[in-house]
């Protein structure tokens, strides 16, 4: 692989464990891109129900993604040239896109996509199954995981505070029934990557979060 050389560091773990923003922020301090590779799946998603594509049919929604015409900028998401970041934050396609993160053939669909964003001078990248599938060699793997409670509290505020509508109870069942679906799909269920090292952010501030990932990757 050519770009072989370029390191790259994974967050993984579940939905609201505080990968995405860690991510970002490891990013910025190290001058490295930024793949979220769970917005490839909302994107997915999002086109698929915008496309009146059922999204139980896999080989419709996976022809989808391998032509999706999403693009990052400076903390931006397009979707065909529209902004759609905070769009695909509502829970409705974060569930959607944990129904189709569950096939095969989408998630071969944007296997290559994600591999694109190895670019110098390096690349942090969050999502379910970068560690283990994605960047199997990358220099530093990380699993952040967190109390399902405390993650529907972050959820919680994260939805209210973008204006979305939201229920603690709802977003506990959500959180669980999604959890369940990604540690037992049969395709690249949600586990910690060999080797990687475990951080349980469930009383942590995402600033020590962020400095325990620095050290780690200063002890390479």
């Amino acid at each position: 692989m050519p770009n072989s050389h370029i390191p790259v560091i994974t967050i993984d773990g579940p939905t609201a464990s505080g990968k995405g923003t860690v991510a970002a922020r490891v990013a910025d301090r190290l001058g490295y891109h930024l793949l979220d590779s769970g917005a490839l799946y909302r994107l997915a998603a999002l086109s698929a129900v915008r496309a009146e594509v059922a999204l139980e049919d896999e080989r419709a929604v996976a022809q989808l993604a391998e032509v999706l015409p999403a693009t990052f900028s400076n903390g931006d998401i397009f979707l065909a040239g529209e902004e759609v970041g905070a769009l695909i934050r509502a829970e409705e396609v974060g569930n959607n896109a944990s129904k189709i993160a569950a096939f095969p053939a989408v998630r071969q669909a944007l296997y290559a996509l994600q591999l694109g964003f190895r670019k110098a001078p390096g690349l942090v990248a969050d999502g379910r199954d970068m560690g283990t599938v994605i960047f199997p060699n990358a220099r530093l793997k990380v699993f952040l995981t967190a109390s399902v409670e405390a993650r529907a509290q972050r959820r919680y505020k994260q939805l209210i505070d973008k204006g979305f509508s939201a229920n603690m109870d709802d977003l506990l069942a959500d959180l669980q029934a999604r959890d369940e679906r990604d540690t037992h799909r049969t395709v690249a269920p949600l586990v910690p990557a060999e080797g990687a090292y475990i951080l349980d952010t469930s009383d942590m501030t995402v600033d020590e979060a962020v400095a325990q990932v620095l050290h780690w990757h200063t002890l390479l």
